[in-house]
């Protein structure tokens, strides 16, 4: 992929149903919406965002309850947040567009292929959750009662001491120093006010317990055998563990896999150069997916019967 200057990306926000929805955004050409993972925000982007832009419109929002966008009581599950997705892509007038989301935010993008397939050009999966039971074991001890009071013991003193006390803790739970254990301190640092403890809680109990991954799309992902879909994982992942992507690779029909092997759960942060060229790659050598209604109906009963 030739090389211009560097596009520029937007921080913006838009109200939406009555609740603050930020975003970063920029560049033209065919759609880039790139959804976080839990704990997160579209900073976890913001090495590859003007990268992607220079040949790409990107819109990476901050999904409700995660950054600087509105935390309210209410609905956090994977359907809610992939039509919240829609919804912005509407309000900006983005029609349709490449998926891109990475581990709560791969869930997120496979519930948006399923619920707006008519909104989806390209799928792409980054160490995705959703895919298999297996996750690291801080995320399971969330669903554990009594984790919402132990949350502000963790995170009490100010963003910096928490970042640095979270990554002790991390450490000592087998995430090395690097991209990984920055993001996840970053991430639970975070969570300093009610409302994002309250959002975190609310999330993490909707697709977790106590012994991994309760959502899974194993079942139906036979339906993405119209999307061009890839699948980039960290060979080190100590989340959510590698396999997990070379099963969905076996049961996603023409799906692509792509593993990264010097890095983790977060490979758009340990290869960003890697990351961008591949996606600009992926986009250019497959066509949009088109929605048939009626192959859709007969995977769906084949899948039934």
């Amino acid at each position: 992929m030739s090389r211009t200057r560097r596009a520029v990306v937007r921080r913006e926000e838009l109200e939406i149903h009555g609740q603050r929805v930020c975003f970063s955004t920029g560049g033209e050409g065919p759609a880039l919406v790139l959804i976080h993972g839990i704990t997160a925000t579209s900073r976890t982007w913001r090495e590859v965002l003007p990268r992607l832009a220079e040949h790409h419109t990107v819109l990476a929002p901050d999904l409700l309850g995660h950054g600087e966008s509105a935390k309210p009581r209410g609905d956090y599950s994977l359907g809610a947040y992939a039509s919240g997705v829609r919804d912005l892509m509407t309000a900006l007038g983005i029609d349709k567009a490449t998926v891109i989301g990475h581990s709560l935010g791969g869930g997120v993008a496979m519930q948006f292929a399923y619920q707006f397939p008519e909104r989806l050009e390209r799928l792409v999966l980054v160490s995705s959750g959703g895919l298999g039971r297996e996750v690291h074991l801080m995320l399971r001890l969330v669903a554990l009662p009594g984790a919402e009071f132990v949350l502000p013991l963790i995170v009490a003193q100010p963003l910096r001491d928490a970042g640095e006390r979270v990554a002790g803790a991390l450490g000592k739970l087998g995430l090395r120093a690097g991209p990984d254990l920055e993001e996840i301190a970053l991430g639970f640092a975070s969570l300093g006010d009610t409302e994002a403890r309250q959002a975190f809680v609310h999330t993490a109990r909707s697709i977790i317990d106590i012994g991994g991954q309760r959502v899974s799309a194993a079942d139906r992902l036979y339906l993405a055998e119209q999307v061009p879909s890839l699948l980039v994982w960290g060979e080190r992942d100590r989340i959510i563990p590698v396999q997990h992507g070379r099963e969905a690779h076996r049961l996603m029909p023409g799906s692509r896999l792509e593993v990264f092997p010097e890095t983790g759960h977060f490979p758009h942060r340990g290869d960003p150069q890697r990351f961008v060229e591949l996606i600009g790659e992926f986009v250019a050598e497959t066509n949009p997916a088109t929605v048939d209604m009626a192959r859709i109906r007969e995977l769906v009963l084949r899948g039934a019967a």
